[in-house]
């Protein structure tokens, strides 16, 4: 069973990202502020669950959460900055974007930087742990699959409706054959055979 949120703090928010390891796409982070009587069964870290099940948390906790905030870092960014600090920088743009008082910040993984003066910790799989992060990592992956599903449409021949933009062998041979398009991320290695990519 996970438990509300880290701290006894009463403003504390979960923070995650989702698609850091992708080829194509934003990398997109949430975050969220549960209340504290705030209780669900099913939510837990958005990859242990269905899409079914994603998309309908998403509603439940837009509508219970006291507050959230969604951001998407795009590929021109995150080639200019890496995907840590374009991660760290969509987790701060996440809590602006709330737009409420946040006492304390409970952070996915083991890397953040200082938000303002607020309080931090970083808990390794703290998105199957603490409900406040388990809710930022669905609504971070349901917001960032449903752009990668409008971007199919550009782009139907990489599926990105199905892959969502990681690095499946269908996803490397489409970059093979049609090379790279604008939502590409140029800074990652997009082929095991790098050189023969022409940008």
């Amino acid at each position: 069973m996970l438990k509300l949120k880290y701290s006894k703090y009463e403003f504390e928010c979960g923070t995650d990202e989702a698609g850091r390891g992708c080829l194509a796409g934003p990398v997109t982070a949430a975050a969220v502020i549960l209340p504290e009587n705030f209780e669900n069964d099913i939510l837990n870290d958005s990859k242990q669950l269905s899409e079914k099940k994603r998309f309908k948390l998403q509603s439940i906790i837009e509508n219970e959460a006291l507050a959230f905030g969604i951001a998407h870092i795009f590929p021109k960014k995150i080639d200019e900055i890496n995907i840590l600090n374009a991660s760290i920088l969509g987790m701060h743009t996440s809590i602006d974007y709330m737009n409420t008082k946040v006492e304390f910040i409970s952070v996915d993984g083991n890397k953040f930087k200082p938000y303002k003066k607020v309080p931090f910790e970083t808990i390794i799989k703290g998105d199957g742990k603490y409900l406040n992060i388990a809710a930022a990592s669905v609504l971070a992956k349901t917001y960032r699959d449903r752009y990668m599903e409008h971007i199919h449409e550009e782009f139907p021949m990489y599926n990105w409706k199905k892959n969502k933009g990681y690095p499946t062998k269908e996803h490397r041979a489409a970059i093979k054959k049609y090379g790279i398009t604008k939502y590409h991320r140029k800074s990652f290695r997009l082929l095991p055979e790098q050189l023969t990519l022409e940008f």
